[in-house]
């Protein structure tokens, strides 16, 4: 039996960080700027939401700490509200920023969107990378 966070088959023709098909990074919670359980990007994701992080209490704080609560429900942007351990699509900004101030979650590498790469270098993210 497999966690429900972990990545299913590839559901996106979007690349990862390591070159492969991006794989999905949760369907519950249901995460991506399309909510459809990859972070896959385009035009309209003015933030950014390409980073497959493991979240945890410390970068939920910094985060709600920046102006960004991640932990409570926001139905109408059919938001469920994050727990430590829940895999989420993190914007690239605040991810670096919390790398930046010590508290970055984990990253699942095959989850995360080529696209960040234009903000953070991959050694960068291979250094926080989330064993699957």
């Amino acid at each position: 039996m497999s966690n429900k966070n972990e990545p299913n088959p590839p559901e996106s023709t979007d690349k990862n960080v390591l070159g492969g098909t991006l794989l999905a990074c949760s369907y519950s919670p249901l995460t991506g700027f399309f909510r459809d359980g990859c972070c896959s990007t385009g035009p309209t994701d003015s933030g950014s939401h390409v980073v497959c992080a493991k979240v945890t209490s410390e970068f939920l704080e910094y985060s709600r700490s920046v102006g960004n609560d991640l932990s409570t429900a926001r139905p109408e942007y059919r938001f469920p509200g994050l727990k430590p351990g829940d895999r989420w699509c993190v914007c690239a900004l605040r991810w670096l920023e919390a790398y930046q101030a010590g508290c970055a979650p984990p990253v699942v590498l095959e989850a995360t969107n080529a696209a960040v790469l234009r903000v953070i270098r991959l050694e960068v993210l291979k250094a926080c990378a989330l064993q699957v």
